[in-house]
């Protein structure tokens, strides 16, 4: 019986999942890492929650518990650092376990979720709007590029504004600069495919958002960044397996690997070779 093959009888028996061989339990790891997180973390976080979010996303998460300690406390350190949640509840971050076919594990990939890059948006001092939209074939909507700029984009009030057009993203900063970028379905779609997480994780589950979050993405290459954003850019997608401090200073890895289904609860793992708040911001001030 193959090592693998072992480790899926014994999930099945026990109902747990089982972390790789030599390797203590990631939530025994948690427990260690509070120091390094309690120095990492921004003054609204704690490491107690923290902590508290990764244990439930290793119970809720399929193959999460799985996954390498190096990769896992990377991520878990990159949202520490960035002072984003890890976890689907407020959509700023996820912890997506992948198999990577050469090294024959399970890693962790983080995604930045949509309210993620909303929310290092704003840490930036010229920061004064940012508002990210579908549009749909009922709505008006008018867009041009180059000297003379256009946006404008009117909602249908009819229950029913038909399929998805367009989607696009853009930014007002306080010192008068504003920039917008539109991406067709077509675009959005080409994004996905090239994701591991392609068929699951928020892909999956929050659609609209991820497109919304890849305008972002592709707006935040023309407009100025904080170091938080651009780690976070650099990081997102990728894999980290570097826990210390200057960890998130460090090139992350693209890793070939199959993403599995992390949408799901905890249950019996599959073999990785057959698995297949507001959108506007304004400032305040």
């Amino acid at each position: 019986m193959t090592q693998r093959v072992a480790k899926r009888a014994q999930t099945k028996a026990t109902g747990k999942q089982v972390a790789p061989a030599g390797q203590q339990p990631l939530s025994q790891f948690v427990q260690e890492m509070r120091g390094e997180l309690a120095r990492a973390l921004p003054q609204h976080l704690t490491p107690d929650r923290i902590a508290r979010i990764a244990l439930t996303e290793l119970r809720r998460v399929r193959h999460l518990a799985e996954c390498t300690r190096a990769s896992f406390g990377g991520a878990l350190m990159t949202c520490a650092q960035l002072g984003l949640e890890p976890g689907g509840a407020l959509g700023e971050a996820y912890l997506l376990p992948f198999f990577n076919k050469d090294a024959r594990v399970y890693e962790v990939q983080l995604v930045i979720g949509y309210q993620g890059m909303i929310k290092l948006f704003w840490q930036h001092p010229l920061a004064a709007g940012l508002d990210a939209q579908v549009v749909y074939a009922d709505d008006e909507f008018t867009y041009a590029y180059g000297l003379d700029p256009v946006l404008r984009h009117v909602p249908s009030m009819a229950a029913d504004r038909g399929q998805p057009v367009a989607y696009y993203a853009v930014a007002r900063l306080k010192n008068g600069g504003s920039a917008f970028v539109v991406l067709s379905p077509g675009d959005i779609e080409a994004v996905r495919r090239r994701s591991k997480a392609r068929d699951s994780g928020p892909w999956r589950t929050d659609y609209d958002a991820m497109a919304k979050k890849t305008a972002i993405r592709q707006l935040f290459k023309l407009l100025p960044k904080s170091s938080e954003l651009a780690q976070a850019v650099a990081h997102d997608g990728m894999v980290r397996r570097d826990a210390t401090a200057d960890g998130i200073d460090a090139v992350p890895d693209y890793i070939e690997g199959e993403t599995v289904d992390a949408s799901d609860t905890t249950g019996e793992p599959s073999d990785p070779a057959s698995d297949s708040p507001s959108d506007t911001a304004t400032d305040a001030s």
